[in-house]
């Protein structure tokens, strides 16, 4: 029996109740699966067919120590899904930039490196925003994710050189659609699509996740909108096994937000044949990246 690797933290050590209903749906088709933790220094990988990263969610707090995790699977020939090329990629934020360039329509975003000492003001008016969000290049969960309104406090201005002098930062144009009409999250198994989701903030906030208040229900998006989706992971550098486009409606297409490919959740509660068709997207695999 193929042994899987579910891999998640140790913050986390059983997944989440989501992730959980993996585990039932591989045993119906044959498979062995188990929560294991990237971060566990005793796990022994060699044992596993391979691993599918699921709730990772320390990555973006450990980063140094996660990539050289993602080199010492390489460097051990262990099978991970998606690929470290994938997640290395997607782990950047400015892979929108790269996306942009290939005609994917995201918010307007600037970046600014790690130590360039600028202004937040200087760099909204240089832009034209009178409105904005501030995250880390690498980042999960909305961390260190706060909106801003020109001109920028003082406060604000020290807080952004603080995260700036550490990380590079992205600065994006605000999209008041996120408040008004929600975050489509549209997940994809193997290239094919299964579900979609509408994301909403709590009243007030503009952060669609859950530990922010967030609420999610199944929803199903337009013909356009799928379309849109499976254009932007038709741009995409890599082949996937999960994906999730997060995206606004803006006239009825869709602008991307966020392509997690990393670690994403993916909604499996939201509709009940959503396990199975991710685990059938694993066995279609072969367990090869």
């Amino acid at each position: 029996m193929p042994t899987i690797a579910l891999v998640t933290y140790a913050g986390l050590p059983d997944l989440s109740a989501d992730d959980r209903l993996l585990l039932p749906a591989l045993a119906e088709r044959g498979f062995s699966a188990e929560a294991v933790a990237w971060d566990d220094p005793t796990v022994d990988w060699h044992r596993f067919d391979a691993a599918v990263m699921r709730s990772a969610w320390n990555y973006h707090l450990e980063h140094d120590r996660f990539d050289a995790w993602l080199r010492t699977m390489e460097e051990a020939g262990v099978r991970l899904w998606n690929s470290p090329a994938v997640l290395r990629w997607n782990a950047d934020k400015r892979y929108l930039l790269e996306l942009a360039a290939r005609g994917v329509p995201i918010a307007h975003t600037r970046v600014v490196e790690a130590g360039d000492g600028g202004s937040l003001n200087a760099v909204l008016e240089s832009a034209g925003w009178l409105d904005a969000v501030v995250k880390p290049v690498v980042s999960a969960s909305a961390h260190d994710t706060w909106r801003v309104q020109r001109p920028a406090t003082a406060e604000q201005e020290g807080r952004f050189r603080a995260q700036a002098a550490e990380r590079a930062q992205l600065v994006q144009r605000f999209i008041p659609q996120v408040q008004q009409d929600g975050e489509w999250s549209l997940v994809f198994f193997g290239g094919a699509f299964s579900h979609a989701v509408m994301k909403r903030p709590a009243a007030g906030d503009f952060r669609v996740q859950q530990e922010h208040g967030g609420t999610s229900e199944r929803r199903d998006p337009s013909p356009d909108l799928l379309n849109d989706a499976r254009a932007i992971l038709a741009r995409v550098p890599h082949r996937t096994l999960y994906a999730r486009v997060d995206g606004c409606s803006m006239a009825g297409r869709l602008m991307l937000m966020e392509l997690e490919l990393l670690e994403p959740s993916v909604f499996l509660q939201a509709d009940p044949q959503a396990a199975g068709r991710f685990a059938d997207a694993i066995v279609r695999s072969g367990l090869t990246v």
